[in-house]
């Protein structure tokens, strides 16, 4: 490392570790250059979004000591790189995480983000200020439900997970973002925790791996909570009972947001009744779909 003087350096000599060592992205990048682009900036404490101002920046030697740290670090734990920062970013939006959730990423943030799923007169929710009340279900670091309360300013959001381990997570993030209460997070088993209460929204990320997936999976999957992985054998065990129980707790013009991953022909061959909405984003084709109250009747 005593060749290296400015963070051009640093990226280029952790894209070349990255690509030599082989490791597998998918938890915020897709790519050795943009994984590297995020250690070294946010190691930094630059702008995530800026790279080109700083390239030629010379380094402290206490920079370059964690960069080099850090860089090491991601090849031979191959612990996804927001464990190692304790920082992830969904819409532009930071989140602190660690061990004890899985790094977020999900789909539904970016339907929140692009409007089609509130915000504008096309959207599944025109007007967001109808919203009163949302419910974020294994809602982990509570990415999603810190989300809908930037998005939905009329509401209060509830965030409900298993895990008290996630839960004291998403605690950090609550105090950093709505220190002022207007997002509770409860402990309990999906529904449990607000029995009785209904939602204008439920939002909904659950586990939706099979358990036979899991013995595939590389090092920077294994590093994560499995219970944040698996659910049943086929991976929709979460997802059924939250088929069979969210018309319960929606108000009568409630509509569920939930996101399956790469299930739908499963799920639709099974819930022939169910007139699924399937919800694209730019990086997603039918892994999210939407249903009203009225529509989860057909169950």
């Amino acid at each position: 490392m005593n060749d290296l003087h400015t963070l051009r350096d640093f990226l280029r000599c952790a894209v070349s570790r990255f690509n030599q060592a082989e490791l597998v992205y998918g938890h915020g990048t897709d790519n050795a250059y943009d994984e590297a682009a995020f250690l070294v900036l946010e190691a930094l404490h630059l702008p995530i979004d800026n790279l080109d101002p700083f390239l030629d920046a010379r380094l402290l030697q206490t920079e370059k000591l964690k960069l080099a740290a850090l860089i090491e670090a991601r090849v031979m734990t191959r612990k996804p790189l927001p464990y190692l920062l304790n920082k992830a970013y969904i819409q532009g939006v930071p989140f602190y995480v660690d061990e004890r959730v899985i790094v977020p990423r999900s789909y539904i943030g970016e339907l929140m983000a692009d409007g089609i799923l509130a915000g504008n007169e096309e959207s599944l929710i025109p007007d967001t200020g109808a919203i009163e009340s949302v419910l974020d279900l294994c809602t982990g670091s509570g990415c999603l439900a810190i989300l809908a309360a930037m998005r939905f300013e009329n509401a209060e959001v509830c965030g409900t997970d298993l895990s008290k381990d996630a839960l004291e997570v998403a605690k950090i993030n609550v105090a950093k973002h709505f220190p002022e209460g207007r997002l509770r997070l409860l402990h309990g088993d999906l529904f449990a925790p607000v029995k009785g209460i209904s939602f204008d929204l439920i939002i909904a990320n659950p586990p939706y791996v099979a358990e036979a997936e899991t013995a595939a999976f590389e090092p920077e999957h294994r590093a994560e909570p499995m219970m944040a992985h698996v659910s049943g054998k086929d991976g929709f065990d979460l997802t059924r009972r939250v088929l069979r129980e969210a018309a319960s707790h929606l108000t009568e013009n409630g509509l569920l947001v939930c996101e399956i991953g790469t299930g739908r022909d499963l799920l639709a061959e099974e819930f022939p009744n169910l007139p699924f909405l399937w919800l694209d984003t730019e990086f997603s084709e039918g892994e999210v779909f939407a249903l009203t109250k009225d529509a989860l009747a057909g169950i």
